[in-house]
């Protein structure tokens, strides 16, 4: 059994549990910001709830991924990788598994994420866990209003506590786009470290 087989046996694992970490209390760095989108997404969580936020997502797609190598070190070396992203739902919607396959000029590149879905908070929280590393990161949490997601933590890089902020925009039926930022300085300034574009692969919506 592969390294990435053993991941969705884990996650799916995991998302069978989620009964309890759907209905938990989540904690995180609530923000908001506007955005423009041609699909419709809720406005407020007062109007409905956001279960179905990521439903124009599943399916698979093209990935162009770009990566900073080493984020807030002053240094400007990116990487650049493509692939293939695979959403698929599960627990009804109430939460879903993302499967990230690339390759580029730094190598290989496996990732998967499990999003979960709080109906107490109307938010989402987003874990990350590459096959190198083989655990989960800590997770961001956040929501969408007007059609664009933002989803933060606090985690420690390099001994220093910082903020990371991730961001789902441009939504479309047929491509969306992902950015991730660190901020060290309590959210004055950001440095983007990851962009992917995604761009929907004839025939595959789910």
């Amino acid at each position: 059994m592969d390294k990435m087989q053993r991941f969705q046996r884990v996650l799916r694992c995991i998302v069978l549990c989620a009964g309890i970490s759907l209905s938990a209390p989540s904690l995180g760095l609530a923000q908001t910001n506007s955005g423009k989108s041609v699909i419709d997404m809720p406005t407020s969580a007062g109007q409905r709830g956001g279960e179905h936020d990521f439903d124009f997502e599943f399916g698979t797609w093209k990935t162009e991924l770009t990566r900073l190598l080493h984020p807030l070190t002053g240094s400007y070396t990116w990487v650049r990788y493509e692939g293939t992203s695979v959403v698929r739902k599960v627990s009804n919607g109430g939460a879903n598994i993302v499967e990230l396959e690339a390759d580029g000029s730094a190598g290989h590149f496996e990732g998967l994420s499990v999003r979960l879905y709080n109906p107490q908070s109307h938010q989402w929280s987003l874990n990350f866990a590459s096959s190198r590393a083989g655990t989960f990161s800590q997770p961001t949490i956040g929501e969408f209003k007007n059609g664009r997601g933002e989803f933060f933590d606090q985690e420690t890089l390099n001994g220093r506590a910082i903020l990371v902020r991730f961001v789902i925009s441009d939504i479309t039926p047929n491509s969306c786009r992902f950015e991730q930022a660190f901020s060290d300085d309590g959210g004055k300034t950001w440095e983007v470290n990851w962009i992917a574009k995604d761009t929907r692969i004839k025939g595959e919506a789910d």
